[in-house]
């Protein structure tokens, strides 16, 4: 933020700005000039006219007088960005200018202010941190993930009330097959004990708009896709007249499919077949002008679009050109020349029909946690198997209390998958409650599929019914498998000269506390000599609920900083949520940590989307953190359990502090929910300044 002193009456302004990606900013101040339009325009240095946007109408200066501007830049990721302003008079054949320091001053002298002090910044859309709701609506950005979805906001709806749901089922044990208590876990090895759970409706967790960069999702090799698309899910339906063509698998054997040629105007996409046949059948006839295959043979390809498929059939180098006749095609014209050399000209067969795979990519996956994937989404639930899950729960929840709710909406079904016991559900819903009042119904309910005799193991649980044998699966009630609704979450995170994301993280919380009225929350802060702010200032004058400020000397170490902030924590009933200071929250971050942490039981270790440089809320593009699990929630009595943070072999490095963690709270008994969390995002940041390394020692002698 600058000031001009300029010394004419009258310039011309224009900008310079070289970057990666620029992108669109709307700002309440007019914009002057901009290097943007479709987000992926730039400029070399001195480039002053590349864009018609870059040079401004004529603004009017007066000598000696101030005028405050504004640069909102969008920096890539190579360092390598730079961005110009200039000027000149408005006087034909006059130069631009670069407007140099005689005629900038700083706008705040802020060399005495710390780097979290930013009051004195005008408040625009290019410098305030929050981005107003009605600007979300006018989103461009192609990711499903930033339309509305009614679990963001469910957490609004009163609760149903508990005492309803008291024996709506028969209880019974719960004990998954999965879990490895006692188990011997080698280092890092945790990792293949974490599952995923299925979800209904679908979240749109899945990063489709990045599906251009990685195909993971369709579980083939990328060179395979590049090369054959997906033809072998579509074949054309064979005719009388159909002659076999022969295409090579990618193993290099030959397989036979129907040949068919698409004239360009019909369909941009076509198959060709276009490997020379091996010896088999029986060469068409030379009378046979109709049906004449290449004497040469041309690159194997596939389904291709049109410009590939001309560029492949015109490698003819041993054909002479055709002599052009008079009034013909310019050989400078853009109109392809018709016919093609090598394939004969064919009536269009408007009754050729095709026939198709069911391919379900969905049905594919498994629930083990894909580490090689970083662009799916959550796992999709089947809606027959929730209509019918739900069916039997609302017809249960009506018995017992005379009718008086009606399901409004499914809003979220989770699914934890144990084929040889029975199946966990989370079920979320919107009720109508005696026909004049709206609640929420969130709670575990299990399909108990095998049973036996285990009244044993069962002795010392009064309350527990059990049968010996059942035939059909039970709908039942988990025992201490409830969530507590109301339950203190203490955020902790250790930092280190990171002023502005400091402050941006309370003011994030302060946000999540205005709009949840949530006041069930805790700010931790663990301080390793920040010089760079008064972290502890910043919350003394924040409106969080409550905050705890814990200052330590040294060199930054997440691990340590990690336990020192548990270990303040008196409510061993309550949930710690081990932290990253560059994070994004959705407005029902408190509820998903609390819904998915049960004490004894369950852990939370929600995946993250790990934004690119240049990346927002808004313009999210970036993949999911699927190998890290740094983001942890777990009640603090399991957390004490498992031993805390390894604070001696994670003490001079991180990295792999997480994992080793992750085998300790498996081998302990309790299971780790992992989900994709929507509008769950980690900011693209610089480290320097985050850690200083340790201070070596000075050399012997």
């Amino acid at each position: 933020s600058n000031v001009i002193y300029p010394d004419i009456y009258t310039t011309h302004i224009y900008t310079s700005i070289c970057c990666s990606e620029a992108s669109p900013v709307q700002s309440r101040n007019p914009l002057v000039c901009s290097v943007f339009q479709l987000g992926s325009e730039w400029t070399a240095p001195g480039e002053f006219t590349k864009f018609r946007s870059q040079v401004s109408k004529s603004v009017h200066l007066m000598a000696s007088r101030r005028y405050y501007f504004e640069i909102l830049h969008k920096q890539d990721d190579k360092g390598s960005d730079h961005v110009e302003v200039g000027w000149r008079p408005f006087l034909p054949g006059l130069k631009y200018e670069v407007i140099d320091s005689a005629y900038i001053s700083l706008y705040t002298d802020e060399s005495s202010l710390k780097m979290n002090h930013v009051d004195h910044i005008p408040q625009t859309l290019a410098s305030h941190g929050p981005v107003p709701a009605e600007t979300h609506t006018r989103s461009k950005h192609g990711a499903d993930m930033l339309q509305p979805d009614p679990r963001d906001t469910f957490f609004n709806i009163p609760m149903i009330d508990p005492s309803h749901l008291e024996n709506v089922l028969p209880t019974c044990l719960y004990s998954p097959t999965y879990v490895v208590k006692d188990f011997p876990i080698a280092r890092y090895q945790g990792l293949q004990f974490v599952y995923l759970s299925f979800v209904y409706p679908n979240d749109f967790t899945r990063l489709t708009h990045m599906e251009r960069e990685n195909k993971c999702f369709y579980r083939e090799s990328p060179i395979y896709l590049e090369k054959f698309g997906f033809y072998k899910y579509m074949k054309m339906d064979e005719e009388e007249d159909d002659r076999p063509f022969f295409f090579p698998n990618p193993d290099g054997e030959f397989s036979c499919v129907i040949r068919g040629v698409w004239e360009k105007h019909q369909h941009p996409l076509r198959p060709i077949a276009t490997a020379r046949p091996p010896p088999a059948p029986t060469p068409p006839s030379a009378n046979s002008s109709e049906n004449v295959l290449p004497t040469e043979p041309l690159r194997v390809t596939s389904y291709l679009h049109t410009s590939e498929i001309t560029e492949s059939q015109q490698q003819r180098p041993d054909m002479d050109p055709e002599p052009e006749e008079e009034g013909g095609i310019s050989e400078y014209s853009y109109e392809d020349v018709e016919p093609r050399p090598g394939w004969a000209e064919e009536a269009i067969n408007w009754q050729r029909t095709f026939s198709v795979n069911s391919m379900d990519f969905e049905t594919l996956r498994s629930d083990w946690n894909d580490l090689r994937c970083n662009v799916s989404g959550n796992l999709q639930l089947s809606e027959s198997e929730v209509v019918d899950v739900l069916a039997q729960y609302m017809e249960k929840l009506n018995e017992l209390n005379g009718g008086i709710y009606t399901l409004l909406r499914i809003i979220n079904v989770e699914k934890r998958r144990d084929s040889a016991r029975g199946n966990r559900y989370l079920i979320e819903l919107e009720l109508m409650e005696r026909g004049r009042k709206v609640v929420r119904l969130s709670e575990y309910i299990y399909m108990l599929l095998h049973r036996g005799r285990v009244e044993d193991s069962l002795e010392n649980m009064e309350g527990v019914t059990w049968g010996t044998v059942y035939a059909k699966p039970l709908l039942c009630q988990p025992v201490m498998l409830q969530w507590k609704k109301n339950v203190m979450v203490h955020f902790v995170i250790p930092v280190k000269n990171q002023a502005r994301w400091v402050q941006q993280f309370i003011s994030d919380m302060e946000f999540l506390h205005r709009e949840t009225k949530d006041n069930n929350f805790n700010i931790i802060i663990v301080d390793f000599q920040s010089e760079d702010m008064d972290v502890e200032q910043a919350l003394r004058e924040s409106s969080v609920p409550r905050y705890e400020y814990l200052r330590r000397e040294g060199n930054f170490e997440r691990s340590a900083g990690l336990q020192i902030g548990v270990d303040t924590i008196e409510d061993s009933h309550s949930i710690v949520f081990l932290c990253d200071l560059h994070i994004h929250f959705p407005l029902n971050i408190l509820e998903n940590i609390r819904k998915h942490c049960v004490e004894g039981k369950l852990a939370f270790a929600p995946i993250v989307m790990r934004l690119g440089c240049g990346s927002s809320p808004q313009e999210p593009d970036g993949y999911w953190e699927v190998n890290g699990f740094g983001l942890f929630g777990i009640y603090k009595s399991d957390f004490d359990k498992i031993g805390g943070m390894n604070t001696e072999e994670f003490k001079d490095r991180w990295g792999g502090e997480d994992w080793e963690l992750l085998d300790r709270v498996l081998q302990n008994g309790l299971e780790v929910e992992r989900l994709r969390l929507r509008n769950f995002f980690h900011y693209y940041h610089s480290k320097r300044g985050m850690w200083n390394s340790q201070s070596s020692k000075a050399p012997k002698g």
